[in-house]
């Protein structure tokens, strides 16, 4: 069997479980001709266990206009405000802090993003967990 070309590579940040043929989703994946229905009913089975969260998905769409995707984890700056509880990152990083962490906290989400994140091991996930909670305002106690 011959192996597929892929023709486009397109990443897309997705709430897990709720794909619809709608934008954003449609908007960006129709012009790629790929069908939307069986993306959207593929993507919502894959992901049904993680509802809640923001998934990043990169889809490589091939020259017969089939298409594979690979899910990733939650952003990392999702993870930290799900579990500082707050909406959104402060504007200016530390000068306001808007949150906090504890170091435990901060080790779970190295330890959620460690197969994503550019890191051999999780001292080094922890260290770069620690520096996007703090650009975002979040203390580390």
């Amino acid at each position: 069997m011959a192996k597929k070309q892929v023709v486009k590579k397109i990443k897309l940040q997705i709430e897990a479980g709720k794909a619809t043929p709608a934008p954003p989703v449609g908007t960006v994946l129709g012009p790629a001709g790929i069908n939307l229905q069986e993306f959207c009913t593929r993507y919502n089975e894959a992901t049904r266990d993680k509802m809640g969260n923001v998934l990043p998905v990169e889809i490589s769409i091939y020259e017969d206009r089939s298409f594979d995707f690979v899910i990733k984890t939650p952003p990392a700056s999702f993870l930290i405000k799900k579990m500082a509880n707050v909406n959104k990152g402060s504007a200016v990083g530390m000068k306001q802090p808007v949150g906090s962490l504890t170091k435990e906290q901060v080790r779970e989400i190295a330890e959620i993003k460690l197969p994503d994140l550019n890191a051999y091991d999780i001292e080094s996930a922890i260290k770069i967990i620690e520096g996007t909670a703090l650009n975002m305002g979040i203390e580390i106690k």
